[in-house]
């Protein structure tokens, strides 16, 4: 079975991720048969609209397939990550800047490069099931694919608490926390596809939404706002290490299990990020500079080991006492110059 099918039914160009026992997760030939498709469908006046959804009820796209990223970067081959990790951050701004409406259906797991491909578009739906996370602290990674857009445009701290724990939401927070747009139960998904195929009006999309579940965040939000406020994971961890209330140990004890590197710079990004000059590139940007030196200088390949190929979940966290220089952070998120991500079309 192929890893993706991509077709034009009716007005609509289709995208279905089809790897449910791998939670879909996405390879690099997944990612550039979606931004060739687009491409295509760009300038298509047969193409109103472009649908994505996956097989399974799990996940929609659990992420990126880092199993390769390992195996070439365990070599010391940087260069492959590099280009998938370019590649990826380019076709997230062709979905977010796409002339056409884009619908996507997260059921299940929507997570890191699943949220680059499922929560750039115009449309998000989410369902009784979606659980959208950013748990890429947890390998070593910094929030990525363009994450930090939303973590940064997220309400109060929010950015902070997400990006740094990798805390799920369910599918009212999602919505609450600017990862999507709509609630539609899953049972009609089927149906509203088929007419979206046949009248290429994305405009029945609001004809069906349902209010939806109530938000943890939206009760937790005052909450995370003072204990996440700190200028620095530091100043953060310290807020934390001082409060007695239930949502400070748990968010400890999450973020007891991620890099202390990635974390110091998920904050750092955020805080760059925040302002009026905000847009999707200059996230992409500052995020690439983080994983174009994470395997070579951060916590990517020991985090992979622990998670994925020893599944000992014992890694060995650079900062382990979770006491992050100031240096280490500048140094991980400093220019690129020749290598500075670029968005020109090829």
């Amino acid at each position: 079975m192929p890893e993706i099918d991509i077709r034009i039914t009716g007005r609509a160009g289709r995208i279905t991720m089809t790897r449910p026992k791998a939670l879909n997760a996405m390879t690099y030939d997944m990612c550039m048969a979606i931004d060739t498709a687009l491409r295509n469908w760009r300038e298509d006046d047969a193409v109103d609209l472009v649908i994505f959804d996956a097989e399974g009820e799990k996940a929609f796209c659990a992420g990126g397939d880092i199993a390769q990223l390992y195996a070439t970067g365990i070599k010391g081959d940087y260069e492959f990550g590099r280009t998938f990790w370019r590649d990826e951050y380019r076709l997230n701004a062709l979905i977010f800047e796409y002339p056409k409406p884009v619908v996507s259906f997260l059921q299940g797991f929507t997570m890191g490069g699943g949220v680059g491909i499922g929560c750039h578009g115009s449309h998000r739906v989410v369902g009784e099931n979606s659980q959208i996370a950013l748990p890429e602290c947890s390998i070593g990674l910094v929030p990525d694919v363009g994450s930090t857009l939303m973590l940064a445009l997220a309400p109060g701290r929010l950015g902070e608490y997400l990006g740094t724990t990798g805390h799920r939401m369910g599918p009212g927070d999602a919505i609450f926390a600017g990862f999507a747009d709509r609630f539609i139960p899953i049972e009609q998904w089927a149906d509203l596809i088929e007419m979206l195929e046949v009248s290429g009006n994305v405009e029945i999309l609001e004809q069906h939404s349902t209010t939806p579940p109530d938000s943890e965040l939206r009760e937790l939000q005052a909450e995370i706002d003072v204990l996440f406020d700190g200028e620095t994971l530091g100043d953060i961890l310290n807020a934390l290490r001082h409060s007695d209330q239930d949502t400070s140990s748990a968010a400890m004890k999450q973020m007891g299990r991620n890099s202390p590197l990635s974390m110091a710079c998920t904050v750092e990004i955020l805080h760059r990020l925040r302002g009026p000059s905000l847009t999707l590139r200059k996230a992409l940007e500052l995020e690439y500079r983080y994983t174009f030196r994470a395997m070579e200088h951060g916590d990517f390949l020991e985090g992979i080991r622990a998670q994925i190929i020893d599944k000992d979940r014992n890694p060995r966290w650079q900062f382990a006492d979770q006491s992050v220089p100031t240096v280490a952070v500048s140094k991980m998120l400093q220019p690129l110059c020749t290598d500075t991500l670029t968005f020109e079309e090829e």
